[in-house]
């Protein structure tokens, strides 16, 4: 019963976003944290000034995943009022007007490195936008975004996901140096497929095979230094993989290798150099401060982070609350129990870089008054559905990770790992995908799971090292069905009520890719 009840729910809101005429995120995801709600309540009898403890941080975690989506829309809006998007399309058209290497530049290369520089759902953020704006279907470009981005994201933000993923573990170096081979060279194999089921969901198969090479050479020119790279580093595979991969697609690309020709929608004429510096400056701003602003050896990074308070204010029976000097605002001992949240105002990438981004380019571009004011409007009219459904999926999450062990989330991992038994190895990436579809987060999977793993792989005389990888390469590719991602996309895209058809179509590759990770882990097991 405890694994019904902490089942039932999921699937509940599975069906509901995923049946034919499906209920829109906001509703089925409020409607499902009420459900959890009460089943913590009433079934696992969890105290109810814990459970409102938690659904009021649920409530401040929020505004890191919507303030994220604001700054993203808002610099879309930049582009496309004040023509920098018009210019950057003709300059990607004069580069290549096939579209297979072109959503091969900017879909895989481009994201690969922007993922690598900052994660928090950064590369769908930029990248959807740019493929938009070339002529591509908003709904075609979300589900390539998805599941292009799920490669790169073990190493994302300077690779979080593995080294402090995992800090809990108690792991040594070597530990982590193993786990970072085997994570790069899972994915470096999935790397092979995963594009090319992206690719279908905007071309046909025979434009595939007619740019096959293109592809490959693209695809490889990111995950060969990825791999080589993560033989000595777990921080940098995916940045300095992705610049690199997108330096090479674009010369690849501009000397027609292994690509087919396209006739020129535009008049073929050369966009001048400044105009593109001009209209490609807010998109540089923003890699060069996400560059700056993680990578820790930089010291920028620690600044952002700086915990130490600098106010303290105490709530009563509220809680208390303080803002460091880094002003991270924390809410601790929310309702007089353990229960906090946390909002690092300057490290979210939404002031900074987007806003930021943003005030900078406005007299760049000499936007007018009416123009500013449309461009925040605009965005801001756009926010009121996905932060209702951010908020019902947090509370969601929230209520499924209380209990310690007897949390629903940990109930249903244990429940799995059981019913396999030693044929665990072919399907612990799947709980990896779990702690992404719940939490969003490549790294909060591997702090939920990465301890369960563990044990499982020192219980039945497994390789943890191998075991932690699949874990991490799970979280990887559960990033195509999370519901935070998909959220986000179609908000910055405009797309309304299609987060269950979405979620239907990127659980394919999704399983895909568990099925390469059950193969490798066979071959590498052995």
């Amino acid at each position: 019963m405890p694994l019904f009840f902490s089942i039932a729910p999921i699937v509940l809101l599975i069906w509901m976003m995923t049946k034919r005429k499906g209920i829109p995120s906001y509703i089925a995801l409020s409607l499902t944290a009420i459900i959890v709600y009460f089943i913590q309540l009433f079934w696992f009898e969890a105290q109810p000034i814990l459970l409102n403890a938690n659904t009021i941080t649920a409530l401040v975690s929020v505004f890191t995943p919507i303030t994220i989506i604001l700054g993203a829309i808002l610099l879309n809006k930049l582009m496309q009022i004040s023509g920098a998007e018009d210019v950057v399309r003709n300059w990607l058209e004069n580069i290549t007007p096939n579209p297979v290497a072109q959503l091969m530049i900017i879909g895989w290369a481009f994201a690969f490195m922007i993922e690598g520089a900052s994660g928090f759902g950064t590369p769908a953020a930029i990248a959807a936008p740019i493929l938009v704006g070339l002529g591509f279907n908003p709904l075609r470009v979300a589900l390539l975004a998805l599941v292009m981005n799920s490669v790169p994201v073990s190493f994302g933000a300077v690779g979080t996901p593995t080294w402090f993923g995992f800090a809990n573990l108690g792991l040594t170096d070597d530990n982590f140096f193993e786990i970072s081979k085997l994570t790069a060279l899972i994915h470096f194999v999935a790397g092979f497929v995963i594009p090319l089921l992206a690719l279908r969901f905007i071309v046909s198969w025979q434009e595939i095979r007619q740019n096959m090479l293109f592809i490959f050479l693209s695809v490889l020119s990111c995950t060969v230094p990825y791999l080589l790279l993560a033989q000595v580093n777990y921080e940098f595979p995916a940045l300095v993989g992705g610049a690199i991969g997108l330096a090479l697609s674009v010369l690849l690309a501009r000397m027609g290798i292994g690509i087919k020709r396209y006739e020129r929608k535009s008049s073929g004429q050369a966009v001048p150099f400044n105009k593109v510096v001009k209209a490609m400056m807010p998109t540089l701003l923003l890699i060069m401060i996400l560059i700056i602003t993680r990578i820790h050896q930089l010291g920028i990074k620690t600044l952002l982070n700086n915990a130490e308070a600098n106010w303290q204010f105490n709530l009563g029976w509220l809680g208390d609350l303080s803002i460091s000097k880094s002003l991270i605002v924390s809410w601790q001992h929310v309702l007089g129990t353990s229960a906090s949240a946390s909002y690092k105002t300057l490290y979210v990438p939404a002031i900074i870089p987007f806003l930021l981004v943003v005030l900078v380019c406005i007299p760049l571009f000499r936007l007018n008054c009416h123009q500013v004011r449309q461009m925040f409007c605009e965005t801001v009219s756009r926010i009121f559905k996905p932060f209702i459904a951010l908020f019902g999926a947090l509370v969601m999450v929230n209520m499924m990770m209380l209990g310690n062990e007897n949390a629903p989330v940990i109930i249903i991992g244990k429940a799995l790992a059981t019913m396999t038994g030693e044929s665990w190895l072919l399907f612990s990436s799947f709980l990896g995908a779990l702690g992404s579809f719940f939490s969003g987060s490549n790294t909060v999977s591997n702090l939920t799971f990465g301890g369960i793993q563990h044990s499982i792989a020192l219980s039945n005389g497994m390789n943890v090292n191998l075991m932690l990888a699949l874990q991490s390469v799970g979280g990887a590719m559960g990033n195509m069905v999370c519901l935070n991602n998909i959220i986000a996309v179609c908000s910055i895209l405009g797309i309304a009520n299609a987060e269950g058809q979405i979620m239907k179509k990127t659980i394919i590759p999704m399983l895909v890719y568990g099925g390469i990770a059950a193969v490798m882990a066979i071959i590498l097991a052995s």
